[in-house]
């Protein structure tokens, strides 16, 4: 009996070895082609989510991604597409790995990543983040169990986010929020065909730093909504925050928008 259930023990240990092993990396440099920024990530107050994000680094799912989605003072999102070449269905999808659990420890402040998820599921995150632009705490701290915070763009990486912010994200029916170099309101109205050239792309996202708890210097401010209110059911659409939770949906479908 102790024969037939040896290497089954033996295989539940390294499977619980492997899931308690702390993150050994904990500092990414994501290049971009509007300039490069560094994301601290934290790995002790949210393991689940920080070895997830590395699985996808690790096996090159957002080398050569782009960010699909920008709204003015609110969020910079990406992790979720590649650039078809297709202005009628210009995005291809990420293959996702499965779901991660909420970790909702830390708020939504400017500056911070979080993960992006489907509404009314709150451990939906896969593969898709967001940089926050503002302080969304009071909003995405409760939304939909609240959003996992896990790392902090460092040093002058914000100046880049900015940039890249701040380029126009409505001058192509076909590319609905997406920020776009390059191209005017003249070539919206001339609909010409929107180029990888025309889009901020991630060329790669390597770890730069593989010291376990770089974050130690950092002060991230805690979520102190999820812990004193229930957490939301995640039902609600109300205006550009339902959209978001609803956001991840729109992998297969990408034209799908809830308003």
């Amino acid at each position: 009996m102790q024969k037939k259930t040896a290497p089954v023990l033996a295989c539940l240990a390294a499977a619980i070895t492997f899931v308690c092993a702390p993150v050994s990396a904990t500092v990414v440099l994501v290049k971009t082609s509007l300039g490069d920024f560094e994301v601290n990530l934290f790995d002790q107050t949210t393991p689940a989510t920080v070895n997830n994000f590395l699985a996808y680094v690790k096996n090159g799912s957002y080398q050569n991604t782009i960010f699909h989605r920008s709204v003015k003072g609110f969020v910079l999102q990406g992790g979720g597409f590649r650039f078809s070449g297709d202005n009628n269905a210009p995005f291809t999808a990420v293959p996702q790995l499965a779901p991660v659990v909420n970790e909702p420890k830390l708020s939504n402040v400017r500056g911070t990543i979080a993960m992006a998820k489907i509404g009314g599921n709150a451990n939906s995150a896969t593969n898709q983040w967001f940089i926050n632009l503002g302080d969304n705490s009071a909003n995405l701290d409760l939304q939909n169990g609240g959003f996992t915070v896990f790392g902090q763009v460092t040093g002058t990486g914000m100046e880049i986010i900015n940039a890249i912010s701040a380029l126009p994200n409505n001058l192509n029916t076909n590319y609905p929020e997406v920020p776009l170099r390059n191209y005017t309101a003249a070539d919206g109205t001339a609909k010409t065909p929107v180029t990888s050239n025309n889009l901020v792309t991630i060329e790669s996202i390597t770890v730069i730093n593989a010291e376990v708890n770089t974050a130690a210097g950092l002060t991230p401010k805690a979520n102190t909504l999820i812990t004193s209110q229930p957490p939301s059911s995640g039902g609600s659409s109300g205006g550009s925050l339902g959209w978001f939770s609803l956001l991840a949906a729109a992998l297969l479908v990408w034209r799908r928008r809830a308003v």
